[in-house]
């Protein structure tokens, strides 16, 4: 286990809303057997040594996802619940009236600060499939980092091309990385589209797109966090919330890429990126199901899945 006595955790962001995809596609089946997308991404972290899962959820949410895979996945491994929701923020500031959107993938760590303090841990999204290679990687990073102070961290990044949707724009963090593979900056972009096989981005609601440099690597959320890093946001992500909801009290989200991003700028961490061969397909847009059962049924008839083995 190296030198991390308890192992690294497998943390599943499944609070989303999932506005563009008109439903809870978080459980929404994919096979034959009604497992959703989570059951493949927990098989293939347990494949790859990760031994205990938190799920961050909302609360509203919660009897509907142990009906899912909740139940089912503490059946073998153990099962922390934790509940991302609106008035459950850093900071003294009022709930400004009328929010509705949530406050982003930052706030769902912070959320899990109770259950992820002084753990390493991977963090997955959870309508994502990224590849068992992607996996191994993660926890072979986790399970091999030595700072005693748990500021080095992993991102796990693929080919940006090959994460885009023809069926409509997402939202990637575009990683710049030196010579050795270090993360040096990390831009979330909205917006970006697939176009005559390339990658477009826009600032300006449309009215203009750059495009994306061929070979750029995204982040898709696979990040692999030292032990430090709930410390880290528990400060940091309270100064920029305020901030943050003070300017923009109803729009206002950050995102994993604009918490790293604030780190390296600081100086208070390093981030390895590591590159992965592996596939990734998920479910931003309905249109998109029948292609993930596709790709799911294939990979089940090469036997890298295994019925029994669930």
């Amino acid at each position: 286990m190296g030198n991390n006595e308890q192992g690294p955790v497998l943390v599943v962001m499944a609070a989303g809303l999932g506005s563009r995809f008109k439903g809870l596609k978080q459980i929404q089946p994919v096979d034959d057997a009604g497992h959703i997308l989570m059951d493949y991404a927990v098989y293939d972290g347990l494949e790859c040594g990760f031994s205990e899962i938190v799920f961050i959820i909302r609360k509203d949410f919660e009897d509907r996802f142990k009906e899912a895979i909740g139940n089912r996945i503490s059946a073998k491994c153990p099962v922390t619940y934790v509940y991302q929701e609106l008035t459950d923020y850093p900071g003294d500031i009022a709930f400004p009236e009328d929010r509705k959107k949530p406050w982003g993938t930052t706030h769902a760590l912070w959320s899990a600060r109770e259950a992820l303090r002084g753990k390493s841990f991977l963090t997955i999204n959870a309508d994502d499939f990224y590849g068992r290679g992607a996996y191994k990687a993660a926890f072979d990073f986790l399970d091999s980092v030595k700072d005693e102070d748990g500021t080095h961290h992993g991102c796990i990044c693929y080919d940006l091309i090959k994460t885009l949707s023809p069926t409509g724009t997402v939202s990637r963090g575009i990683c710049k990385v030196d010579s050795e593979n270090n993360l040096v900056r990390i831009d979330e972009r909205k917006n970006i589209k697939l176009e005559d096989g390339k990658g477009f981005f826009t600032l300006d609601g449309g009215e203009t797109y750059t495009e994306i440099p061929e070979g750029a690597l995204a982040s898709m959320n696979l990040w692999a966090f030292g032990k430090g890093f709930i410390d880290d946001i528990e400060v940091s992500f309270k100064k920029r919330f305020e901030e943050g909801v003070a300017a923009n009290p109803l729009t206002f989200e950050e995102t994993i890429s604009d918490a790293v991003q604030d780190i390296l700028t600081r100086g208070a961490g390093s981030v390895t990126c590591l590159p992965t061969d592996e596939q990734w397909f998920g479910m931003t847009y309905v249109e998109e199901l029948d292609m993930v059962k596709d790709r799911l049924k294939t990979l089940r008839e090469e036997g890298v899945y295994v019925d029994s083995k669930w």
